[in-house]
C-alpha cells in the first residue's frame, strides 16, 4: 500500500495568504508584502547559518521552566532547531503545529531532540506551546543572541513599525524585548560534534521549511555518526591486536 503524502507547510501558507487577500484592508496587507519582498531582495545571505558551521554553545530558558543547552541537545546525536517569530505570530500558529505532526513523531522515534526558539521571553512565549500541546521543547533565545550570531535576524521596516505602534502593541512590547528585531524563520540540524549539517534561512516568513528535507539532513547526520563510531571501533580493535 502506497503511504500518503505528506501535507504541504507552503500549502497552508498559500492558502493563509489568499484568506489575507479576501479578508485583509489592502492598504495593511501590501505593507506585510512590501516587507516579506524587501527582506528577499536585501538579506544579506553570505551572513547566514550554513552547513559547517560550528554553533556557538548556548543554554537558553524553556518555557514551562529550566533551561535547554546545545550540550543536552546533541548529548546522544543530532538535533534540530526551529526558529520562529513570536507567539503571536499568525504563521508561526501554522508552522509548529505542522512540524509537530510532521516532524516530531519521527524525530522522537529516532531519539532526536526537537527545540523551537523565538526571543519572546518565556512568560509570553509559553502561550504557544500550551495552545498547540507542543510535545518538543519551545525555549526563549533571550535578547536574540543566539539568533544575532547566525546571522538570521531582521528589523521592521519604517512603513511595518508605523503600522506596529498604529496597533497599539509594537512588537518589542509583544515579545517584551523592546527591539524591532525578529528573527528569519530558519531550521538548523546539528551533529554531535556541534557541527550544522542543514540550515535553511527564509527570508520571506511565509516560506518555511518542509518536514522531508529536515529528516533526510537527521537521518544523514545520524548514519555518518553510526559510521564514525563503527571506523573508531574498528581502530581501537585493530590497535589493541597490533598491541600499540
Amino acid at each position: 500500500m502506497s503511504q500518503a503524502p505528506r501535507e504541504s507547510l507552503h500549502q497552508i501558507f498559500r492558502d493563509l495568504h489568499a484568506e489575507r487577500v479576501r479578508t485583509f484592508d489592502p492598504a495593511v496587507l501590501q505593507i506585510n508584502i512590501d516587507q516579506r519582498k524587501t527582506l528577499v531582495e536585501t538579506s544579506d545571505r553570505s551572513g547566514f547559518v550554513k552547513a559547517g558551521d560550528t554553533l556557538p554553545d548556548f543554554e537558553l530558558p524553556e518555557v514551562d521552566g529550566g533551561t535547554v543547552s546545545l550540550d543536552g541537545l546533541v548529548r546522544s546525536g543530532p538535533a534540530v532547531l526551529i526558529f520562529f517569530r513570536f507567539e503571536g505570530c499568525p504563521a508561526c500558529n501554522l508552522a509548529l503545529p505542522y512540524y509537530q505532526r510532521n516532524l516530531w513523531p519521527t524525530l522522537k522515534d529516532w531519539g532526536v531532540e526537537l527545540v523551537a526558539l523565538s526571543p519572546q521571553v518565556p512568560n509570553k512565549l509559553v502561550a504557544i506551546k500550551q495552545r498547540h500541546a507542543l510535545g518538543f521543547q519551545v525555549a526563549s533565545d533571550l535578547g536574540n543572541e543566539l539568533g544575532r550570531k547566525l546571522g538570521i535576524l531582521y528589523t521592521f521596516d519604517a512603513a511595518s513599525q508605523k503600522q506596529s505602534l498604529a496597533s497599539g502593541r509594537p512588537i518589542g512590547e509583544v515579545t517584551g524585548t523592546g527591539t524591532w528585531e525578529l528573527p528569519m524563520p530558519t531550521v538548523v540540524v546539528v551533529d554531535s560534534g556541534k557541527v550544522v549539517r542543514f540550515a535553511d534561512v527564509h527570508p520571506d516568513w511565509l516560506l518555511r521549511t518542509e518536514a522531508e528535507p529536515i529528516l533526510a539532513a537527521v537521518k544523514a547526520a545520524r548514519e555518518a555518526s553510526a559510521q564514525g563510531k563503527k571506523q573508531g571501533a574498528l581502530r581501537a580493535t585493530a590497535l589493541r591486536a597490533s598491541g600499540g
